[in-house]
């Protein structure tokens, strides 16, 4: 047994094993903590598109590099620290916000990130979700023009500071009031976010898709423009015709009945799995019921 331990030390020594202080683990901690935050800091601004514009100009200096071609990484070089100026230029009000941010942020709460009311209960609550469906089709009775855009996983704080702050539990009388006609938050549209209306008023950027129909006015427009460039999904209450439609990547569904718009926001609900189960089954039931009858 003596043999095979000084066998297995020797063998081991042979190893440099570096030793790891409570500081080490402390700095890795601190280290993911600021690379997690950064990643999150990139998702949610236009520096995502930055990122991966230049990630493709880097592939194409490599390539260069790789082909011995002189006067292309000739006017990399030379570019380069423009490159960084007009980097910092670009998304000098994303930092700024960055900054304002973390001076506001909790950081123990920033520390565990993770919603577990939210995971649990989907996106937003079937609730919430009976008071949207309520509300678009009282508004669709009177004609009263509405842009409702419901936020998913990227944020929309870029929108919503555009508005302004209502920060309100979500309520169909709510939607209706901001809505009515020569009111001072019916213009422009709402962003809601899980169960709460946050902003209104709000500017969005309008579709440049020539497929979309000319009777199309400005508020349809603007509801494809959203699901465009960001994963949220956008209901369009026409004011002309009172008909309902939803905008998700990009695209425009019109016409919607309330079984369908109820089947666009379970969509995007992100109920657990064990809940649409147990929704379904109920479903049945009651089915069944009916048809024993």
């Amino acid at each position: 047994m003596s043999q095979l331990l000084n066998f297995a030390g020797v063998y081991l020594n042979r190893f440099h094993m570096p030793t790891i202080r409570w500081t080490d683990i402390l700095e890795i901690i601190i280290l993911s903590f600021l690379v997690y935050q950064i990643i999150l800091w990139i998702k949610n601004t236009r520096a995502w598109s930055l990122l991966r514009g230049i990630v493709i100009i880097m592939a194409f200096i490599l390539a260069a590099a790789f082909l011995n071609m002189t006067t292309i990484l000739w006017i990399a070089e030379k570019m380069l620290s423009l490159v960084v100026i007009a980097t910092v230029v670009v998304l000098q009000p994303e930092l700024r916000r960055a900054l304002e941010q973390l001076g506001r942020t909790n950081f123990f709460a920033s520390l565990v990130p993770f919603d577990s009311t939210r995971d649990m209960g989907g996106r937003f609550s079937d609730k919430t979700m009976q008071e949207i469906i309520k509300a678009c089709y009282e508004m669709g009775k009177v004609r009263t023009g509405a842009l409702i855009v419901v936020e998913q996983n990227q944020s929309l704080s870029e929108y919503e500071r555009t508005g302004i702050e209502v920060d309100a539990i979500l309520t169909s009388q709510l939607l209706i009031n901001i809505f009515e006609h020569n009111t001072p938050l019916h213009d422009g549209a709402v962003i809601v976010r899980e169960n709460r209306v946050v902003s209104a008023t709000c500017y969005l950027p309008l579709s440049d898709n020539m497929g979309l129909s000319k009777e199309l006015g400005t508020r349809h427009r603007a509801g494809v423009g959203i699901s465009e460039v960001t994963d949220s999904l956008t209901i369009i209450v026409s004011e002309e015709t009172g008909h309902i439609s939803v905008a998700y990547e990009g695209t425009l569904s019109r016409d919607l009945d309330s079984e369908d718009l109820k089947g666009k926001l379970l969509m995007i609900q992100n109920k657990p799995l064990e809940e649409k189960k147990r929704r379904l089954w109920k479903g049945r039931a009651k089915n069944e019921k009916e048809t024993d009858r």
